[in-house]
């Protein structure tokens, strides 16, 4: 089976790209790199099966031109994994711009280009954002009216809509993911990352903003992906919505702040901001239902603490020794 995955050299779609390799699936992907990073997809560069397009997925004559290339190389795809967009809220928020270009414009972009090479399935990744802030709700998905905060949220929400739009035409079968917060190896973005990014640059003290008690559930890529998978050979329905999180009640932000310092610098002091909130678009507290999932019979193994001490133990791991170095020997 031929697989088309934008945003093919981020955080998951990179992983998603070596699962499929790996399961002995034919897979083309798209990448601009202005978030993603060339190096994480060495591996699948040298496999055969494995077609690379450099293209702006938001410029829709280079998505078709890219699926059209895939398409004579390999036989057209029959699904497309839309994963390009904007993953970092913080910069939507000062340029709404950003949201519009690289999440909604790469959804109209990757329309078209379905359309164009009649791809009749499409996989979209969502996210938790879309159900903006509902306070101790048990969030189905199902849940509504859907109010995000953040314009990360509304364009994510923005392209639910034109997606399903087009599976009254077009689109054939459609799957919407909206995800948890997504952590493990090659993470560019997020509090883990940034709370380790923090500590390598400013090894004194870790600022972290609110309180502490910000409460989220979180999911490692692994389970992530499995889970995606899973869904899209289980669920044939025209329109398939799903969450995708952990069960329980999520990680507290101090809980990742102090795993961070202990497995990186302990001892380190943590230095909260204050309030019950970390930024503007931030939503301190969510809990996604996984009924339907569940149903359809996927669970995850790893709680959303077990996420987190994992995934940070794999991103100290592979941090840059010198850098570790440098701040161990800090004053």
């Amino acid at each position: 089976m031929h697989h088309f995955i934008t945003g093919a050299a981020g955080f998951i779609g990179s992983q998603l790209v070596d699962s499929l390799l790996a399961a002995g699936e034919q897979v083309s992907g798209a990448d601009d790199f202005s978030l993603g990073r060339p190096e994480f997809l060495q591996s699948a560069r040298r496999n055969p099966a494995f077609r690379f397009f450099e293209s702006d997925v938001s410029i829709t004559k280079e998505i078709v031109a890219a699926v059209r290339a895939a398409s004579e190389e390999a036989g057209p795809p029959a699904i497309i994994w839309h994963l390009a967009a904007n993953s970092d809220i913080s910069a939507g928020v000062e340029d709404v711009s950003i949201d519009f270009r690289r999440t909604i414009q790469t959804t109209i972009g990757v329309l078209e280009a379905a359309k164009s090479e009649g791809i009749g399935k499409i996989v979209f990744a969502s996210t938790s954002a879309v159900y903006g802030e509902r306070g101790n709700e048990m969030l189905t998905e199902d849940s509504g009216p859907l109010l995000p905060i953040s314009s990360y949220g509304a364009a994510k929400l923005g392209s639910e809509a034109f997606l399903s739009a087009a599976a009254e035409s077009f689109v054939e079968r459609l799957w919407i993911f909206r995800f948890a917060n997504v952590v493990g190896p090659r993470l560019t973005h997020g509090a883990i990352f940034d709370f380790i990014a923090r500590l390598a640059t400013h090894p004194s003290a870790l600022q972290v903003l609110g309180d502490g008690s910000q409460t989220k559930q979180y999911i490692h890529v692994s389970e992530l992906i499995d889970a995606m998978k899973f869904v899209v050979a289980g669920a044939t329905g025209r329109r398939n919505v799903f969450n995708i999180a952990p069960t329980g009640e999520g990680t507290r932000v101090a809980f990742l702040a102090e795993h961070v310092v202990d497995r990186f610098l302990p001892g380190t002091a943590i230095a909260y901001s204050g309030g019950g909130r970390g930024w503007v678009g931030d939503i301190p507290y969510f809990r996604l239902s996984i009924e339907r999932i569940a149903q359809l019979g996927w669970q995850p193994t790893l709680s959303s603490d077990e996420a987190v001490v994992r995934a940070i133990d794999e991103l100290v791991r592979n941090f840059e020794p010198a850098v570790r170095e440098q701040c161990h020997s800090t004053p």
